[in-house]
């Protein structure tokens, strides 16, 4: 079960980290020219094996999840391989809901979980897949399950990314829907689906475009705010300012995905440098290096940034030219 079938997590190990792995029964040789890559590959497989004994499975992702934790920087949440390996299966660590066990799957997700316990606003910014809205709802439905919170309401700006609402058919909810469908998929993982539709109808579980804010107080709920990049900074200050008594508040984005109008701030960059010196509010960046999809989603994001930094480079060159000295 460690190995996998085909011995596939020995090869991922293998190819990931530049070393030999040789089985024999249940003992494994790794060779190396890399002592801190052979250490690294060590500590994996007893995380791995770790797993296996507290009766989790162990899958390529999971493999993955291991080589990300262990391979962090010392600067980021874990200071030690051997610890970091550990939060991929740690009790301590995990979300519980009704159906996942989640734990951290990259050191970024490992300081958002972290964040989340520490603060009642938390902002989660970096690339697609990273998992911020996904734990985020994650986390929700844990309050809401040991009786911490009343409900849980989720919300996202209805920005069209080169479509018009006015165009899909149906009345207001039908059009807005479409929207929030990534919220609902990450609500039906961590719940039986008669417990969300039920939830839904009772309004203990609300989902509702940003518009809708205006005007509420929101007391006793954990709230996301998805997609924030998106908001204007009038908006993203309305909702901030909805924040009740004994409420807790999760704002996501990707300040690489802005479909707001060109020129146009986005509401979200406006807030995390205005609250950045705030410490009661929790920042979190996301890099490439903690996307948790299919390892071709890292590869697009780097090439994506790669190229824009290029662009950006050259705009600084031909600025310089033009406004050096006469």
């Amino acid at each position: 079960m460690l190995y996998g079938e085909h011995d596939q997590n020995l090869a991922r190990l293998e190819q990931q980290l530049n070393v030999r792995l040789a089985s024999r029964g249940n003992q494994v040789s790794i060779t190396g020219t890399s002592r801190d890559n052979v250490t690294t590959a060590s500590i994996s497989l007893k995380a791995l094996y770790e797993r296996l004994e507290k009766g989790l499975d162990v899958t390529i992702a999971d493999v993955d999840a291991v080589l990300r934790m262990t391979s962090a920087e010392p600067d980021s949440a874990f200071f030690e391989k051997e610890q970091a390996a550990e939060a991929t299966h740690s009790e301590d660590v995990a979300i519980v809901t009704r159906k996942r066990r989640l734990n951290p799957r990259s050191p970024g997700q490992a300081a958002y979980l972290k964040a989340l316990d520490k603060h009642e606003l938390v902002f989660g910014i970096g690339p697609a897949g990273t998992g911020k809205t996904y734990l985020a709802v994650a986390y929700g439905v844990s309050l809401m399950i040991q009786g911490k919170i009343e409900r849980i309401i989720l919300s996202r700006p209805a920005v069209e990314a080169g479509e018009r609402l006015g165009f899909l058919p149906g009345d207001m909810k039908d059009k807005v829907d479409p929207y929030l469908r990534p919220l609902y998929d990450a609500l039906y993982d961590m719940l039986p689906a008669e417990q969300v539709n039920s939830r839904l109808d009772s309004g203990e579980i609300e989902i509702a475009p940003l518009a809708f804010m205006r005007g509420r107080t929101l007391s006793n709920a954990f709230v996301i705010l998805d997609e924030a990049q998106n908001t204007t900074s009038v908006q993203m200050k309305m909702f901030l300012t909805r924040l009740g008594e004994n409420s807790r508040m999760v704002v996501t984005g990707d300040l690489s995905q802005i479909d707001l109008p060109k020129g146009q701030l986005s509401g979200l960059k406006d807030a995390s440098e205005t609250l950045a010196h705030m410490d009661e509010v929790g920042f979190v960046q996301f890099t490439s290096s903690d996307i948790v999809r299919h390892s071709l989603v890292t590869k697009i994001v780097r090439a994506y940034d790669n190229r824009l930094r290029k662009s950006e480079q050259g705009l600084h060159e031909e600025r310089d030219f033009f406004e050096g000295p006469q």
